[in-house]
């Protein structure tokens, strides 16, 4: 084999190597259940219901407050 013809052959060679050194993506799923914390909005919402109730109590007993 020539030294030119090598040359040539090179980067041929090398491409099985260039792709073994690509960055690997994995999807797996999680080994821990997802768990979502609903409680913020629970909380929020039973502000709100607390303040209009309070409201309501202050229009019809103002002498209360």
């Amino acid at each position: 084999m020539t030294l030119p013809r090598l040359i040539r052959l090179l980067p041929l060679l090398a491409l099985p190597l260039a792709a073994a050194c690509e960055p690997t993506v994995r999807v797996e799923a999680p080994k821990d259940p997802i768990t979502i914390n609903l409680n913020v909005r629970i909380d929020a919402e039973v502000r709100v219901k607390l303040e209009e109730q309070a409201e309501e109590d202050i229009r019809n007993a103002p002498e209360i407050f």
